[in-house]
């Protein structure tokens, strides 16, 4: 029983997030590999289906890259509103981003350093 919750939960949640990553990607200016990046995703075709909303339920990993992204979009709304969809290009000066753009980061297609790029900017905003 629990197990067929969560996936409804997950099929539920797929068409809202992937329509609020998209409208991110939009703001943020990503090109596709730097959006496949954030997704964890491989395959273009892959890719070009979720845009189209043609994917049932996305899988666990990918739901909680989306979270991180939709945090990560968040927090620089409230931490520098002006400038806010920038930041993910401007080289930064933070230990985290060697001088880098968060982007850089974030796009390694590792979860772990959306995760640490999410952290970061909550830190930032106390």
């Amino acid at each position: 029983m629990a197990m067929a919750a969560k996936s409804l939960d997950r099929k539920e949640l797929t068409g809202p997030a992937l329509r609020t990553f998209f409208n991110i990607a939009e703001a943020w200016d990503l090109s596709e590999v730097e959006q496949m990046r954030l997704l964890g995703l491989d395959s273009r075709s892959t890719f070009h289906n979720w845009k189209r909303g043609d994917v049932a339920a996305l899988s666990k990993d990918a739901l909680e890259r989306i979270s991180y992204v939709m945090g990560i979009y968040k927090g620089l709304q409230i931490l520098v509103p002006k400038t806010a969809d920038e930041w993910v290009r401007k080289p930064n000066r933070a230990s985290l981003f060697g001088g880098k753009p968060a982007i850089d980061r974030m796009a390694s297609g590792n979860v772990a350093d959306l995760y640490v790029v999410r952290q970061y900017i909550d830190g930032q905003r106390g």
